[in-house]
């Protein structure tokens, strides 16, 4: 699974070919998540910051992360994405 960005010891990554809706997996320690790209909707467990960080990056790169969904489902190179700073 392609890392598009990595910050404050969390993995962001985007499945090629994946299924519907448009998601990015969140990694950190033994935690993981998923986050629909159009909703915002949370599936998994994160610690309270990490969690906050995550939201915080997906809202800055909402636009960047639909455009790697759509690279993802035509099989193309996906973008790395700036980390939070």
């Amino acid at each position: 699974m392609p890392e598009i960005s990595r910050f404050l010891g969390i993995v962001i990554r985007m499945y090629i070919r994946e299924y519907a809706p448009p998601h990015f997996h969140a990694e950190y320690q033994e935690y993981e998540i998923t986050v629909e790209i159009e909703t915002g909707v949370v599936t998994g467990r994160f610690p309270r910051r990490a969690l906050s960080a995550v939201l915080e990056w997906y809202v800055l790169h909402k636009d960047e992360l639909m455009t790697n969904w759509e690279a993802a489902m035509n099989r193309k190179p996906l973008s790395k994405i700036e980390p939070l700073e």
